[in-house]
């Protein structure tokens, strides 16, 4: 690629490096549409984006701000770069509606809550109730946050993913309780 040879990352698929002759290295990582270039000085960085130019119509953006739903936040004095997701988290938030009202916890999973196949639906009354909630969709939600950054929800997404075959209400309830503890830490970042 661009005369140059990039290699596949042996831990990442999307992520693609080359050394340069002055040992530094150039991260390549792509992302569907989105493309972020690394790499400790700026001149093999413009060099890159010129000669993809010449192959694909690329949207030059200049510094990162913002790739795959986090933003990121760099703080040069201090040596320092942190990572966030509290626009997506918002969004998420808004859409299975958990607003202003809705009081956030400091706990992830309550230890009232008893997850089990037997709170599945039972009645047709039951069965109505979760056909018009968005659960696969709220699960998934979370699952890509847990993914990109959010590890400190693995162990409660984890157990509410089991359910997704045929959630009950008082599967609903927990992952609603995981919404409110994520308004309640949507300020959470990683930090490098």
């Amino acid at each position: 690629m661009c005369g140059r040879v990039y290699t596949k990352s042996l831990y990442d698929p999307c992520v693609y490096f080359h050394k340069l002759p002055s040992g530094e290295y150039i991260y390549l990582l792509l992302y569907i549409n989105d493309m972020l270039i690394a790499s400790e000085n700026r001149s093999p960085i413009n060099k890159l984006k010129v000669q993809l130019s010449y192959k694909f119509e690329i949207k030059n953006l200049e510094e990162a701000r913002r790739i795959l739903g986090m933003q990121i936040k760099r703080e040069r004095v201090k040596g320092r770069v942190s990572l966030t997701q509290k626009a997506y988290l918002q969004k998420v938030l808004q859409k299975f509606l958990i607003g202003d009202e809705t009081k956030s916890v400091s706990s992830l999973l309550a230890p009232h809550f008893k997850r089990s196949v037997r709170m599945s639906p039972k009645t047709i009354d039951e069965h109505e109730y979760m056909f018009h909630v968005s659960y696969a969709s709220a699960v998934g939600s979370l699952l890509y946050s847990m993914v990109c950054m959010r590890q400190d929800l693995s162990q409660a997404i984890s157990m509410i993913s089991r359910y997704m075959h045929d959630p009950g209400r008082g599967h609903w309830k927990a992952v609603i309780w995981i919404f409110r503890y994520i308004k309640g830490t949507v300020d959470v970042r990683l930090l490098f």
